[in-house]
């Protein structure tokens, strides 16, 4: 595969692992799961243990594992034939996808921003009409 289409297949797949990550490690439909495993990563006994939970309360760190299975499924390789192309590819991957989920991140927080500014000025309309 040629440097092009390997950068296009980087920027691609950074899209569902970012996905992934992003919706294990913050959205509410896995909020019973991510509330047991913050418990977990803080009262284990064991260091592994902790560390285990941790990585499913964590995007950056949970990403790593949504590549590995991504890798698997793909067989994605950047500029190396083998082993260290794997390497080269699966880091690329976090960092675009955590690029990825940092430009989302901001966007939420503008649009909550704005929503909540919108319902503010809508109650002090309300007051004054």
């Amino acid at each position: 595969m040629d440097f092009q289409s390997q950068l296009f297949y980087l920027f691609i797949l950074a899209i569902p692992v970012a996905c992934i990550a992003w919706t294990v490690t913050h959205e509410e439909i896995f909020v019973e799961i991510r509330e047991y495993c913050k418990k977990n990563s803080v009262e284990r006994k064991s260091l592994l243990g902790r560390k285990f939970f941790y990585l499913f309360t964590c995007e950056y760190c949970f990403s790593f594992y949504v590549v590995i299975l991504i890798l698997i499924l793909t067989k994605f390789q950047m500029l190396y034939t083998d082993w260290k192309g794997y390497l080269v590819a699966g880091f690329s991957l976090v960092w675009i996808a955590n690029i990825y989920m940092s430009i989302f991140f901001f966007i939420r927080i503008d649009i909550k921003k704005k929503g909540t500014e919108a319902k503010i000025e809508q109650k002090n309309l309300e007051e004054k009409g």
